[in-house]
């Protein structure tokens, strides 16, 4: 994943508790604004898992999972998940929003400016059900075991070696298991050595597109079940905004 730095700043908290608990109104409060991007981690879930597929006592991975909103929506659904973040604060504050169920902060207005808030996970969601651990995406320990579904959103561009998380996953997701990758397709070498992108770049002449290179490492082991576009808005301040649209696609063990 990305190196430290910003992601373990008050500053990035604060933005990534907003953005996974936020209320509509404290997220946008312009009635213009792009409403259908707001909730974006617990959409991850319920517009891309197919939960008629699980097994009983079906288990998740969220890798990525910043400060935890998706994992606690995978326990809507899963009896087990375990959400894997490389951020060590972010992991602090998933491990208290499990054991406490809310945790108060402040978001960013203008400046110096903040306003006061309490970030609440649904309440009924079992986070018995839920272990956060900090831990590197390109080296997961071994004894985690297998999984029903793997969720890995907005992570692989932002990976040293993106193709390296990939090709681990057929050891990692039981058969007809389903792992779900979001991602804008922001390529930066700031992240991503350029010759570890997946897309946004030439050979030979012809345009390579992330889709085309997921296509390439995933088909041999998994069909790809679904494909679609996720806006979503992350709040800087009250008036600064990033929207992005991430291409969704689900694909199915073999």
């Amino acid at each position: 994943m990305s190196e430290p730095g910003y992601y373990e700043t008050d500053r990035a908290v604060s933005e990534y508790l907003l953005f996974h608990y936020g209320s509509a109104a404290q997220v946008l409060s312009w009635p213009s604004g792009p409403t259908d991007a707001l909730e974006y981690p617990a959409r991850c879930v319920a517009e891309c898992l197919d939960a008629r597929r699980l097994p009983p006592a079906a288990r998740a991975l969220d890798v990525g999972c910043a400060v935890g909103r998706s994992s606690f929506e995978l326990a809507r659904h899963c009896s087990q998940v375990v959400g894997i973040d490389y951020s060590q604060r972010f992991i602090e504050v998933a491990r208290h929003l499990q054991s406490r169920g809310s945790l108060t902060y402040a978001y960013l207005e203008e400046g110096d400016l903040t306003t006061p808030t309490t970030a609440i996970v649904p309440r009924e969601v079992d986070r018995g059900r839920v272990a956060f651990e900090q831990g590197d995406a390109h080296e997961l320990r071994p004894t985690l075991g297998r999984f029903d579904v793997v969720l890995a959103a907005n992570l692989v561009d932002r990976l040293r070696e993106p193709r390296r998380f990939l090709e681990a996953l057929p050891s990692m997701v039981n058969l007809d298991g389903q792992v779900i990758l979001t991602t804008p397709c922001t390529w930066l070498e700031d992240h991503t050595p350029r010759q570890h992108w997946l897309g946004g770049f030439e050979r030979n002449g012809h345009a390579i597109r992330t889709l085309a290179t997921l296509h390439e490492i995933l088909d041999p082991h998994f069909e790809l079940a679904q494909t679609r576009d996720l806006p979503f808005l992350i709040r800087e301040h009250a008036r600064k905004y990033q929207w992005s649209v991430a291409q969704a696609t689900v694909w199915r063990r073999r």
